[in-house]
């Protein structure tokens, strides 16, 4: 049954950036809408059952919440909860023979700095660690607090940073100044991950110096935090709060088209429904608004990651000897080495699965035992998240399933030369007799939840600032008046933070504010 139904403010797509949108806006009074296409609201952002015999509620997609500010979760009251995590990261290797590791803490306290002597054979590499992120600090400062105003330009952000680390990130190739500041091969890959999660680039391309910023400039600290409840828990109570200030929200309402006529936006459903609005908020892909709009869609690297969620009966044991419940607290990388990264970048620009897949690891149950039962948490169940890292799209064109197996049969295989115990034996067991572990290749990432070749960002990043001269935005404007994009293709977005949501809304208030100012 077809009806046309009247509001300020309509946004399709129902991820967390919408409902932070219409959270704003419905406390400024505005009638608003969320049009979602599937039956269940959250986007990339949820909490789910992967594995059905087992009550395990993993964050599938997004995971970790890095550069969410507190000022939203302020502003909206939201109780939402963060987890610090004492370990940044753990990376096995092998030397000489033996088995080490280098595990490095928050705050750089306890073991860290007598493992980086026993991998590098002396202290430079430490104090070159601490130097360079007190450094990358100071740009994650500045440009913290303006991720929720309208754009700065290079200029001003330039002027308050007054140090060489703005040159060294933002000007030049984030390669070239990992390769004058560290000497160790393993030192220089684990720095340079941050600059390729999501982002399929060789080390002295640009678009690595801007991912490695997004990583780090979160509430001018870059901290990784984990979701207390997962993902599921920040999408819920911000629907809680967006239908307390009176938002309707429309599951199985997928918009197949999007006309302007006189000055209001109608966006058209399925199932024959019409929503009129002044206002449009897009959060979804660029280049699917594109198509709708039938406009040229953005240029954007394939995304270039596999995602891997695992249940386990126990955590694996190291051959380093390392805690399990330490090395997996954090980012726990393998085979990333700055050279390990760059023959697999070349390799996969060619078209070849590379030889030794770069990948890290987390552990959400040591930080956030609350997403398992309480009979799994007293059986010692765990949870690992898996990125596998420059496998771009391309790679799975031709034969995706034989694509997907060679890939996880490789990683596998990878991981278990760092372990005593194989991860296989690890595995919790379905039912069926299947191991409880799940795989999505970026093909699968665009079918499940609309990421344009699998890209977690939905297209390439852009600096989070404006060039000198250009007119001043929020960074969420496009081509058509009043109709604004709230997701991670626009300007600062990308990663679960609520800026595009909160930034959308912004441009919209401005929009009112100038119509009625004398």
């Amino acid at each position: 049954m077809s009806a046309k139904i009247n509001f300020d403010v309509v946004i399709v797509g129902a991820g967390h950036n919408a409902l932070v949108a219409a959270c704003y806006l419905g406390r400024a009074g505005l009638k608003v809408a969320i049009l979602e296409a599937n039956d269940a609201i959250g986007g990339a952002s949820v909490s789910q059952k992967v594995f059905p015999d087992f009550d395990a509620r993993l964050s599938r997609y997004s995971y970790l919440v890095s550069l969410l500010p507190d000022q939203i979760v302020n502003d909206l009251g939201l109780k939402f909860q963060t987890i610090p995590r004492s370990v940044a990261s753990f990376t096995p290797e092998k030397k000489a023979g033996s088995d080490i590791g280098l595990l490095v803490t928050t705050g750089l306290v306890g073991d860290s700095k007598s493992d980086f002597a026993k991998l590098t054979g002396s202290d430079a590499e430490f104090e070159a660690w601490q130097s360079f992120y007190g450094d990358v600090e100071r740009i994650a400062k500045v440009i913290a607090p303006t991720m929720l105003s309208k754009l700065p330009t290079r200029s001003e952000l330039k002027n308050q940073v007054d140090h060489p680390i703005w040159d060294e990130i933002i000007e030049r190739p984030l390669g070239e100044v990992i390769e004058a500041k560290f000497s160790d091969d393993l030192v220089r890959g684990v720095v340079l991950t941050d600059g390729l999660i999501g982002t399929f680039a060789d080390a002295h391309e640009m678009a690595a110096n801007i991912c490695f910023l997004y990583h780090l400039i979160g509430n001018g600290t870059g901290e990784w935090k984990v979701p207390r409840g997962g993902m599921g828990a920040l999408v819920a109570e911000l629907h809680e709060v967006a239908l307390a200030v009176g938002v309707e929200v429309f599951t199985n309402s997928r918009v197949m088209k999007i006309e302007r006529i006189d000055g209001t936006y109608v966006a058209s459903t399925e199932g024959g429904s019409e929503f009129n609005s002044t206002f449009l908020l897009a959060n979804f892909a660029p280049q699917a608004l594109a198509k709708i709009m039938r406009t040229r869609p953005p240029a954007s690297l394939d995304g270039s990651q596999v995602k891997i969620n695992m249940l386990l009966t126990k955590l694996p044991r190291l051959k380093s000897g390392a805690d399990p419940r330490q090395a997996f607290a954090g980012t726990f990388h393998f085979d990333e080495r700055y050279s390990d990264l760059q023959r697999a970048y070349a390799q996969a620009k060619e078209g070849v699965i590379p030889d030794r897949i770069p990948a890290e690891m987390y552990c959400h149950t040591l930080s956030d035992p609350s997403i398992l039962s309480p009979e799994l948490n007293e059986l010692g169940y765990q949870t690992l998240t898996l990125f596998g890292i420059h496998i771009p799209a391309s790679l799975f064109d031709e034969d995706h399933d034989a694509t997907k197996k060679i890939i996880l049969d490789r990683l596998m295989a990878q991981l278990n030369e760092y372990l005593l115990d194989p991860i296989q034996e690890c595995l919790a067991v379905a039912k069926d007799g299947s191991l409880c572990i799940e795989i999505k290749s970026p093909l699968e990432l665009e079918k499940d939840i609309g990421l344009p070749r699998g890209n977690i960002f939905h297209k390439d990043l852009s600096m989070p600032f404006r060039e000198d001269g250009t007119e001043p935005s929020w960074g969420v404007e496009t081509q058509f008046p009043n109709l604004f994009l709230c997701g991670a293709g626009a300007i600062r977005g990308g990663g679960v933070s609520g800026i595009p949501g909160h930034n959308a809304a912004a441009a919209v208030l401005e929009q009112l504010s100038n119509r009625v100012a004398p």
